[in-house]
């Protein structure tokens, strides 16, 4: 397993030092935490980028399966960051890796329920915004990402579903992405999305 310091992630990204100084409170009143993989205290409502560890990232996400696991086969929320990095170019490829990096801290919660949950989605913005803090990529994603994010859909949909009983709320002329979706398993998942943030990073 890659650590932390040996992938080079252990700081923050430089010129994002203030807004890890602004969220360095004292822990009385930051409201509930989780656990992480690694054995941090991580504050959902008040996310201090310096607490992001890659690892606990990659170990999560690997364990974490999509479509809230009606699928034929175990695919993982990695194996689907780490596709869509590969089918962007390479000065998108890490917010292509990183676009579900929230999903570590607050699970993979699915689209129709998402839109249903605003508290949920303020705190998901607020997670991301130390994301991108954390390893010093814009907050605002490029639609390259989005329209990867949704091809994807049909990749995964072909390989892991039967038919739908009825149309997804796609638009009409999105095709495919042409990925090969292989269901690696979470150890795999999880070295091979580390991999690739090391590439991307180094």
């Amino acid at each position: 397993m890659v650590s932390t310091d040996q992938c080079g992630f252990n700081e923050v990204h430089p010129g994002h030092e203030h807004y890890v100084g602004g969220l360095r409170r004292e822990c009385r009143g930051r409201g509930g935490w989780v656990q992480t993989y690694t054995g941090k205290a991580f504050y959902l409502t008040e996310p201090d980028p310096s607490q992001i560890d890659p690892v606990d990232i990659a170990h999560a996400l690997s364990m974490i399966c999509r479509y809230g696991g009606h699928v034929s086969r175990f695919y993982s929320v990695a194996e689907h960051s780490v596709l869509i990095s590969r089918a962007l170019p390479r000065e998108l490829a890490l917010r292509g890796l990183l676009h579900d990096a929230t999903e570590a801290y607050v699970g993979d919660v699915v689209r129709p329920l998402k839109h249903l949950l605003p508290e949920y989605r303020r705190i998901e913005d607020r997670l991301m915004n130390a994301i991108c803090a954390r390893f010093g990529i814009p907050w605002v994603f490029p639609p390259e990402v989005k329209e990867a994010d949704n091809r994807i859909l049909r990749d995964e949909r072909a390989a892991l579903m039967t038919d739908p009983p009825q149309p997804w709320d796609l638009p009409e002329n999105v095709e495919p992405l042409g990925v090969r979706i292989e269901c690696w398993s979470p150890q795999e998942a999880k070295e091979r999305f580390l991999a690739e943030l090391e590439a991307l990073t180094s």
